[in-house]
């Protein structure tokens, strides 16, 4: 009938930080619920109630909230010849694990509309830029100023990722994707160049999404303004990863790099960007090849837990 016989002084504790304020003994577990009156039953059809979910008809695990706390509730039945006599029922007061769920829900929530706020700034800063190279003259300064249009672009992507995600890693192949189209919409070659990405990224956090989008940014920008200068140009993205470590090749089958090229040597402010994010950002390493037919660029970084 519901009516508790022995109440553990644990069970009792449970109860009383919600606000039952006397024993358990010799009360109807049902009706010490239904008083607390803002309890809320969850996953339970509305025909039934405390007093059935609790009745040791079926094993049943249920939360019980109000405005003090929360109590985790488990009923076991018992039974005996087949006959069903009663119930033990596990109570476990989770107020304080509720609590952080909620605090964490919150943070991440936050997180996620600093990282929406920061995507939306820098789509301004980029609209701005875009905005002065078309009233400048200098067809360098006009340049420079694209440039850096599509770098800040790359890093708003990593932010508007974040910013849809409930974690802290960045899917980085959806973004390599994204930075690969507007490249190729960039490019003053379009209609020439193939370009194509084999191997998958994962996730990566975002102290390494950051960097290494501008990283592949300047390399691929570098290939199709630069190395790809006829019909039939095709560029390659091709990725490596393992547990510990990320290669990344970009690969052109265009000019090729001139004689003694080093990047440290190179008065390119994208390579310059790439070299020192490489190093300094990503711990990793940067290598150029000559090819037989073009250029191959391989940014190597140990992945980071």
């Amino acid at each position: 009938n519901g009516v508790v016989i022995f109440a553990s002084p644990n069970a009792r504790s449970a109860l009383n930080k919600v606000g039952w304020p006397s024993d358990l003994e010799g009360h109807n577990l049902g009706d010490v619920l239904d008083s607390l009156q803002t309890g809320t039953i969850r996953h339970i059809p509305r025909e039934e109630n405390w007093h059935v979910a609790m009745s040791g008809k079926a094993l049943r695990r249920e939360e019980f909230d109000c405005e003090t706390g929360t109590i985790d509730l488990l009923s076991i039945p018992l039974t005996q010849a087949n006959d069903r006599i009663g119930a033990i029922v596990l109570a476990h007061n989770v107020t304080e694990l509720r609590r952080r769920d909620r605090a964490l829900l919150s943070k991440d929530a936050t997180i996620r509309e600093i990282h929406h706020r920061v995507k939306n700034n820098l789509q301004t800063v980029s609209a701005l830029l875009r905005l002065q190279s078309r009233r400048i003259d200098d067809p360098n300064a006009s340049a420079a100023l694209e440039e850096a249009v599509r770098r800040v672009a790359s890093i708003a992507i990593v932010h508007e990722t974040l910013s849809t995600s409930d974690q802290e890693t960045v899917a980085f192949d959806e973004v390599m994707d994204r930075i690969m189209a507007n490249a190729v919409e960039l490019s003053t070659r379009t209609n020439e160049i193939t370009i194509e990405r084999t191997g998958n990224f994962g996730g990566f956090p975002a102290i390494v999404a950051t960097p290494l989008a501008l990283v592949l940014t300047e390399l691929i920008h570098n290939a199709l303004e630069h190395g790809l200068e006829s019909v039939g140009s095709k560029l390659e993205l091709r990725v490596e990863r393992s547990e510990t470590l990320c290669k990344v090749y970009v690969i052109d089958n265009g000019s090729g790099l001139s004689e003694g090229f080093t990047p440290e040597q190179q008065a390119n402010l994208g390579l310059q960007i790439v070299q020192t994010l490489t190093v300094n950002e990503l711990n990793g390493s940067i290598e150029f090849k000559r090819l037989t037919q073009g250029t191959e660029a391989i940014v190597t970084f140990p992945i980071r837990n």
